[in-house]
Order: C-alpha cells, then structure tokens, then sequence
C-alpha cells in the first residue's frame, strides 16, 4: 500500500441485510419447508427466547423472535365515560337476526 493511510467511510458503504450480523449470539437457521413442517416447536423455541432465521435455499428471508414484553402496565379506564351499555343489551335477539345465522 505504499505507507498511504486509507480510511473508509461506513456510512457510504451498503450495509448488509442483516444489520445485528456479528453483534448476537449464532441463530438457527432453519429451511422454509422444514420451518413449515414444524411451525408449533418453532413458535415455542422463539416463544422462550431463541430467535430463529427462516431461510429459503440458503436465503434469509424472515427472522422468528419473542414478542416483546409490555414494560410498562396498561392504563385502565381509558374510555371511562365514553361508552355506554343500552338497557336493552341482554334482551333477547330478534328472529330475523337469529334466522341469518340458521339459528
């Protein structure tokens, strides 16, 4: 390189697909039919903490992850005063009403 210093510019170059490539523990990769095959074991794996990577014909395609969990408690009565139940709400329900459901 003849003693000349290069630097190189990060944010110019095309970032990869995969931008947590390198910065997490290996995930498995499983092939899409397989993935199909076996969807309940791998909603259970991701269910408890694995991410799993779908690939197809050595592709990744779509990563399976947790959800995440709610940090903060949900806010009761939100719609307190907004919303009002008829007096009429557990009467029975008309006839034509039953008969479009074949009841």
């Amino acid at each position: 390189m003849n003693g000349f210093i290069f630097f190189v510019d990060a944010g110019a170059t095309r970032g990869h697909n995969l931008t947590n490539v390198g910065q997490e523990p290996a995930m498995d990769t499983i092939n899409l039919y397989d993935a199909k095959t076996n969807l309940s074991q791998l909603v259970e794996r991701a269910a408890a903490g694995e991410e799993i990577i779908i690939a197809k014909a050595g592709r990744p395609l779509a990563r399976l992850v947790p959800l995440a969990k709610r940090t903060t408690p949900r806010p009761l009565g939100r719609y307190t005063g907004q919303v009002t139940v008829g007096p009429n709400f557990n009467d029975p329900l008309p006839e034509s009403f039953l008969k479009a459901f074949g009841e």
